[in-house]
């Protein structure tokens, strides 16, 4: 099935895809360029992340750590958070609920 949602710069070194949603959930594929970033931001969506590929240095709250392909986590809802890429990657994540901001 091919992917109705075009491929967006989210910002420098990075792209955005929508992969799938509905009012209540959504999956996004975020592609990174090395040294792109997602820069520190909060949200009322509870997030998971899954590495799908790189590696990337992450801020959640007061907490940094690393991970790499095959990682995954939950970042809550209103917690501050971002990353740096330090490997080139993909980071496939889902929102609850879905981000009307990405359509």
């Amino acid at each position: 099935m091919q992917n109705k949602y075009p491929i967006v710069e989210a910002s420098d070194g990075v792209t955005r895809q929508v992969l799938s949603e509905n009012k209540e959930l959504m999956v996004v594929s975020f592609c990174f360029e090395k040294g792109g970033e997602g820069a520190l931001h909060n949200h009322r969506h509870t997030q998971s992340t899954f590495v799908r590929s790189g590696r990337f240095k992450f801020t959640v709250g007061s907490n940094e750590f690393e991970v790499s392909g095959g990682d995954s986590f939950v970042i809550p809802s209103g917690e501050t958070h971002g990353c740096v890429c330090l490997e080139e990657g993909e980071l496939i994540d889902g929102f609850t609920p879905r981000r009307d901001d990405f359509l």
